[in-house]
């Protein structure tokens, strides 16, 4: 015992070169390749040579040392296996482990592997909906009552939001699980379909909005607000994905180029980064919404006070607030969804006359089968006449004019 010095310690760990030097009797001081210095107790147990990690210098200091050496020593002669008692503490200390701690190691260990627009979506319902509700328990103890719970609540207000809470909720156990903090996942069993109901399920089929709906909608969208009113306008106009847009940086966006580049994985299945041309009505919208997003590095940020992190507003904050509008238009409209603005574009360009293939691109479309492989002209001038004739239909619309003479075929 007592063969090392403070000293040599230091002198080991300014050298930088790993050891591994014994002090006597099983303590041995350590200093690995990366330069970390600690104490391990090397002891024998049910005839196996076992370790325990007792810290690192100069935490634990030579005497400090000495003393937890010491004293496991002689748990050891009780016939306590020390090292395997630590491995249990720690192992419980996982077991107590809330929701919200729970939550934080997935957005470490899972969340960076993930496209970004998952990433923003997964973020933004552990915020919003599953930390205020469950965040406090302690995740080994939440049961299949409290997920039921917690989507009722989600229900009351956004019947559309169940399934996609639900899915978050169900890969955060499942995290858990694979590290076994939860010994079962609560939310297997839970239907979201049970819960939301029919108003919780989305509609696969897409509306086109009507010339007579559309006269009635830009009225109204002046009286939203200002956020949703030029977000609506871009979708509408530019038949993109909210997503997309919901992700877009101001550094994806040159309105002296009239162009918007999205990244490849950005609210899209293309590998390859799009350019929408942007139109001077639309280049007019992003000037605006440049003004509301201030330092922002988002085109559509959140905007609340007091708040320090800067990240993008989630899809269903502009299908809520439209959800809000329809109401208020009564039967003059008919309910929609951001992705049916999409849908509307997409139908209007086929009336305008505009050649399928450019429309389909317009919606960042694969053209499908042989014409994909070998065609890998990407129509950006087409595109942009394409979308200059629908905006001019919805200049148009927009000053509730029933003379709408657009020449056909012109993209």
């Amino acid at each position: 015992m007592g063969t090392l010095s403070d000293v040599q310690i230091r002198h080991w760990i300014k050298s930088g070169m790993p050891i591994a030097k014994s002090d006597g009797d099983g303590l041995t001081f350590t200093l690995s390749a990366g330069g970390t210095a600690a104490w391990v107790l090397r002891y024998r147990f049910g005839g196996k040579q076992r370790e325990k990690s007792l810290g690192k210098f100069p935490d634990i200091s030579l005497k400090k040392a000495r003393e937890l050496a010491s004293v496991d020593r002689a748990r050891v002669q009780q016939g306590i296996d020390v090292g395997r008692e630590k491995q249990v503490e720690k192992y419980e200390h996982l077991a107590s482990l809330t929701v919200k701690q729970l939550a934080a190691d997935y957005d470490e260990k899972i969340l960076p592997g993930l496209a970004t627009a998952t990433r923003v979506s997964h973020r933004q319902k552990i915020r919003t909906y599953i930390l205020p509700a469950i965040g406090h328990l302690a995740a080994r103890a939440v049961t299949g009552a409290d997920i039921v719970g917690m989507l009722e609540r989600v229900r009351a207000k956004y019947p559309k939001q169940v399934k996609e809470v639900r899915s978050v909720a169900k890969v955060i156990f499942d995290h858990g699980q694979g590290k076994h903090i939860v010994i079962s996942n609560p939310v297997i069993g839970i239907s979201a379909k049970a819960i939301a109901g029919a108003a919780g399920m989305s509609d696969a089929i897409r509306i086109k909005l009507s010339d007579a709906e559309l006269r009635e909608l830009f009225p109204a969208l002046l009286n939203a607000n200002r956020v949703v009113q030029y977000a609506t306008r871009i979708l509408l106009s530019t038949a993109v994905r909210i997503q997309a847009l919901m992700l877009a940086e101001w550094d994806h966006v040159d309105l002296d180029r009239k162009e918007w580049v999205i990244p490849p994985g950005d609210g899209r299945k293309s590998p390859r980064p799009f350019v929408v041309p942007l139109t001077d009505q639309v280049v007019g919208y992003f000037a605006e919404l440049k003004k509301i997003a201030g330092k922002s590095r988002y085109v559509v940020p959140v905007l609340k006070k007091r708040r320090e992190d800067d990240y993008p507003m989630q899809p269903a904050s502009i299908n809520h607030a439209l959800e809000r509008v329809c109401a208020k238009l009564g039967d003059k409209v008919r309910a929609f969804t951001p992705h049916d603005l999409r849908s509307t574009a997409r139908s209007h360009l086929g009336a305008l006359g505009v050649d399928v293939a450019i429309a389909e691109r317009c919606l960042n479309h694969s053209l499908g089968g042989l014409i994909a492989v070998y065609d890998q002209h990407d129509y950006l001038d087409e595109r942009r006449r394409a979308l200059e004739l629908w905006s001019a239909k919805l200049a148009i619309l927009e000053a509730n004019s029933d003379n709408v003479v657009l020449l056909q075929g012109a993209a």
